[in-house]
């Protein structure tokens, strides 16, 4: 049973599941399906926030629980009381519950000095932030926390996902430069010299921690990232190499200039880098593409969505979560001086 079955990673999952022998039922509140599904997998429709509607799809008799949009306490409050139903869960997390040794995290980075510093790479062990209701990081910690303590119930293996990528992300950060080649913008400002790492998770690699996870249930938090973090600047000219656009880059050495100058979605001043080895060394997992391999499917989908379009119609959410990322005007203004 796959619950948000039709989201950027869940179209995905479920194909591998199949793929993998499993009876999928895809659950999602439109009960869609996608094209690139086999005949056999079922659909179903339920809001997740509908815990009638929820138990009853699940039935009485359900292997794996598959929840893609699972964010807080309640939800895992939720999972735990099917329990009695269902053998084992495989739930997404985020990497965004990492604290560094100075309690900084996510929530504190628009503060002075608020980046945290991880490890490099950040491992599992990591402490978190703690549970709450005020932000999205909280509450994916409150959601972990539920879960790993009822795990002699629910044995939940929790996905802790970094910057996803694929096609239907809702917010990719791919776009920055996919709009501005489009747009034939022939330059553009790189901070922190362009060595920027946030480390990106393929819908593909965490489509394959699902398909282990679920054939070896376990109450467990695994990093679920790809196997390479590349820098902005070479994320930068991969997306050029794809479009086949030629551009000159302008490094700066510390941050960028102004919110609306520079400020892509990766550049961050201190690398965020993930460590697999514990869901190598658990699950034997191994990853099945790097970030290049499917970079021209993401472009694609990209492309398409911006056809005739602003981008603020084509990814409605991407100005509430980046701010403006095209002020041209902006951007001339700071070259030309």
């Amino acid at each position: 049973m796959v619950i948000g079955a039709t989201g950027q990673i869940g179209r995905v999952a479920v194909a591998a599941l199949a793929g993998d022998g499993w009876e999928v039922t895809a659950v999602s509140r439109g009960g869609g399906r996608d094209a690139d599904w086999p005949a056999d997998v079922r659909t179903a429709r339920a809001d997740r926030a509908d815990d009638a509607a929820l138990a009853a799809v699940v039935g009485d008799d359900c292997g794996v629980l598959v929840d893609m949009v699972a964010y807080g306490p309640e939800h895992a409050r939720q999972l735990v009381s099917l329990a009695g139903r269902v053998g084992s869960a495989v739930v997404i997390s985020s990497i965004s519950v990492y604290e560094d040794g100075r309690g900084r995290t996510f929530d504190t980075q628009g503060e002075p000095d608020g980046f945290p510093e991880y490890p490099v790479p950040l491992s599992e062990a990591q402490r978190t932030v703690p549970p709450g209701e005020t932000s999205y990081s909280t509450r994916k910690a409150g959601l972990e926390r539920e879960l790993l303590a009822a795990g002699d119930r629910l044995p939940t293996t929790l996905l802790r996902a970094g910057a996803v990528h694929g096609p239907h992300c809702r917010t990719p950060r791919e776009l920055y430069f996919v709009k501005r080649n489009l747009d034939a913008r022939p330059r553009r400002v790189l901070p922190f010299g362009g060595r920027s790492r946030f480390h990106p998770a393929s819908v593909h690699n965490i489509a394959e921690l699902i398909r282990l996870a679920a054939a070896r249930p376990g109450s467990r938090v695994l990093n679920a990232v790809d196997p390479d973090a590349p820098t902005v600047a070479e994320i930068a000219g991969a997306i050029d190499a794809v479009m086949g656009a030629r551009t000159e880059t302008v490094l700066l050495d510390g941050p960028p200039p102004s919110p609306v100058v520079g400020d892509t979605p990766w550049s961050v001043p201190a690398p965020v880098v993930c460590d697999m080895s514990a869901a190598e060394r658990e699950l034997g997992y191994r990853p099945v593409v790097r970030y290049a391999d499917r970079l021209p499917e993401t472009v694609a989908w990209i492309e398409r969505q911006l056809e005739g379009r602003d981008w603020r119609e084509a990814y409605p959410k991407m100005f509430p979560t980046y701010g403006d990322l095209f002020d041209y005007a902006a951007e001339d203004e700071f070259l030309g001086a």
